[in-house]
């Protein structure tokens, strides 16, 4: 069987699909995925096992021979609690051949081979009878098939069918059921993930185009660890609403629903955002639940149980609605098969008729921009930095080429006054996007898009001018890690024949920076499984250890060394044919766990002027580190944790490779005592 997997390609801009080797291992796409996160979630699988063991109790009280169903096994954990808390048998469906392959193993390992029979297909394929795959019907359904927006891996059709075919009516579910909760609120910092604001350049107002504005924005839910959002962020202008509630136990439709919650508006405020979370009851009576509820809603926040693969979800409204304090409101929620979306309409509006379908994009910019790219382009202190930037280099006779997908900057140079902007957009969406923003403020012509790669541009694109001042954010869409925007260096080459000779690059270098951290609670996505709940849940294969994005704002942390510029590259020259190495030590201040090593890059716009990508503070005394919301950091992960001292006993020893031919780098990390 051939396997493709995406590989973001820094030297080309692209994401390029490579075809694996016949002995691609497919465990290394279970160790990066969820399920370690999952595996360490004490509070979930201590509340589906009480809620297993519940139903248990509860068919046997019957006189029934408990069969369990579980759709979705994973590595098989749910069905050994089955077993072990008096199961007669258990059918564990998995449609993920290697995840399959994986629950055999350990539910033989444990001793379960005999209890358990692990199925490799989709559950709406199974078949029950005597030459079937179950050979009777569950009365006992156990299942994990939810995600943050609770139904969008599938959960009503699976349940709806299971119900149909493959469970006895009356049956007993864990969980029992689940219910979703929602709050509307004004968040400036949330809506500018949704809307592009007014943009103030010297003087000049640039305004968003109005079929942005008037744009229901992106269909897709924005998952994030809304406890990370402080409560200072955003004004609640209603209560915590119930909004539904779903009864795995008994037939569940995926046919599409509204509900409605009404209530008093709070205070006066702008409508803007809602934020959405849910509970699952392991039991009939509600004594047993899973909440997903962000830590503020805690009264003691130290108590909240951490999690990853289950977070809360914020839906962004159609449009921003001004509300008054003591107004009669309607918030509706609306769902089909996968997802969920929300509206809001005045108690008194009856007449409103409910969108069947989810909003969708009209404009384009929500396809183009990614919801932290709109914070990104709506964040004032940058805006700032790169206009200053542009003002320092700018001459009466300037000619810019931009190279950056979906940016502002050329609008920015034309606006400063550079004579000639040229701007390369090779996606055809990204180009008709800013052509929107260019119409609506009538600078049609102030910016030339030239739908072409960087090695295809030639003088005459250029109307016979040379180049002075080639400039980026850097921004790509297909950057996944911090050193992938070291594309618009390979452009910078690629354009090298049309350059002035003392042409300004914008930015000059890139320096990537390093930093040793101890996570207060993401190092459980990655900490070897062992046991869980007393079962044996380890793999026989070796994860292959590289750095991964993810957004560290999201994560809190603490350094443990200080930060270390280790490897810079400089843009007024070519990417070089031979590699860059950097190695070298940093010593440990800080005394913790170190769980990994955190990379970034930093942009030196100008001689005075650097826009960092990852830490937008010094790091505190404490260690405290404040990260760049808008974009994602590096994080290399140790196979096992190092207690550090901070008197220095300890180093961090970096070896770091530069590939110029691949544009990757090869990187090694270990805790050294000098």
């Amino acid at each position: 069987m051939k396997t493709f997997c995406g590989r973001a390609n820094p030297t080309t801009g692209a994401l390029d699909w490579v075809e694996e080797s016949e002995e691609y291992d497919y465990h290394q796409e279970i160790a990066r995925s969820c399920y370690a996160d999952m595996l360490h979630d004490k509070d979930r699988n201590e509340k589906y096992y009480q809620g297993i063991r519940a139903a248990v109790r509860r068919v046997k009280a019957r006189g029934e021979r408990v069969v369990v169903l579980d759709i979705g096994t994973g590595t098989g954990l749910l069905s050994m609690m089955a077993v072990t808390a008096g199961a007669d048998f258990c059918y564990a469906i998995e449609v993920f051949k290697p995840m399959a392959q994986a629950a055999t193993c350990i539910t033989e390992r444990n001793g379960f081979a005999d209890k358990i029979k692990v199925i490799n297909k989709h559950s709406t394929e199974v078949t029950v009878g005597p030459d079937g795959d179950m050979q009777e019907r569950a009365n006992i359904l156990v299942t994990e098939l939810f995600d943050t927006e609770l139904i969008g891996e599938g959960a009503l059709p699976s349940y709806e069918h299971a119900h149909m075919h493959l469970v006895k009516a009356g049956c007993e579910a864990v969980p029992h059921r689940a219910t979703v909760y929602a709050q509307l609120v004004e968040s400036d910092m949330l809506w500018k993930w949704s809307q592009i604001q007014t943009i103030e350049v010297d003087g000049n107002k640039l305004l968003p185009p109005s079929a942005v504005v008037e744009c229901a924005g992106a269909p897709s839910v924005c998952d994030i660890q809304l406890s990370q959002v402080p409560p200072e962020s955003f004004t609640s202008l209603g209560p915590i609403c119930t909004m539904f509630s779903v009864d795995f136990s008994k037939p569940v439709s995926s046919a599409a629903q509204s509900y409605t919650a009404q209530f008093k508006a709070q205070t006066s405020g702008r409508a803007q955002v809602v934020l959405s979370w849910w509970d699952i009851d392991m039991d009939p009576d509600g004594n047993i639940v899973c909440t997903m509820a962000p830590s503020w809603t805690y009264s003691e926040p130290r108590t909240y149980p951490w999690r990853d693969h289950w977070m809360q979800s914020v839906y962004f409204l159609p449009a921003e609605k001004n509300v008054s304090e003591g107004e009669e409101l309607s918030l509706i929620v609306s769902h089909d098969d996968y997802s969920l979306w929300y509206s809001l309409t005045n108690s008194e509006q009856n007449d409103v008729k409910v969108a069947q379908f989810r909003t969708c994009c009209t404009c384009q910019a929500h396809l183009v921009w990614t919801r932290p790219r709109f914070g990104e382009l709506n964040d004032e202190q940058r805006t700032e930095s790169y206009v200053n930037a542009l003002r320092s280099i700018l001459k009466p006779d300037s000619v810019c080429l931009s190279v950056s997908d979906g940016s502002l900057l050329p609008i920015f140079a034309h606006l400063l006054g550079y004579r000639k902007v040229f701007s390369l957009e090779n996606s055809g969406m990204a180009k008709q996007v800013i052509e929107q923003v260019l119409h609506t403020n009538s600078l049609k012509h102030g910016v030339q898009l030239l739908g072409i790669r960087p090695e295809q541009l030639s003088v005459a694109d250029l109307e016979g001018n040379q180049i002075s001042v080639l400039m980026g954010e850097p921004y790509f869409s297909t950057s996944l890690l911090p050193w992938h925007s070291l594309f618009f260096w390979y452009c910078r080459t690629a354009v090298a024949q049309l350059l002035q000779p003392n042409a300004a690059i914008l930015p000059r270098a890139a320096t990537l920076y390093i930093v040793a951290v101890e996570f207060r609670d993401l190092w459980r996505i990655r900490v070897p499984c062992g046991t869980c709940e007393g079962f044996d849940r380890s793999l026989d294969f070796r994860e292959s250890w590289e750095a991964e994005p993810h957004p560290l704002w999201e994560y809190p942390c603490r350094a443990l060394t200080k930060p270390r510029p280790v490897m810079t590259f400089d843009f007024t020259q070519c990417v070089p044919e031979q590699p860059i190495n950097s190695e070298g030590t940093v010593p440990f201040t800080g005394r913790g766990c170190c769980h990994a090593v955190v990379l970034w890059m930093e942009y030196q716009l100008t001689e005075d002027i650097t826009v960092s990508m990852g830490l937008t503070k010094p790091v505190s005394e404490e260690g405290a580190c404040e990260w760049n919301p808008h974009r994602k950091q590096g994080v290399f992960f140790f196979r096992s944790v190092r207690e550090t001292s901070g008197n220095g006993r300890e180093d961090l020893s970096y070896n770091l490779t530069f590939e110029p031919h691949t544009g990757d780098i090869k990187m090694d990390f270990s805790v050294t005592e000098p």
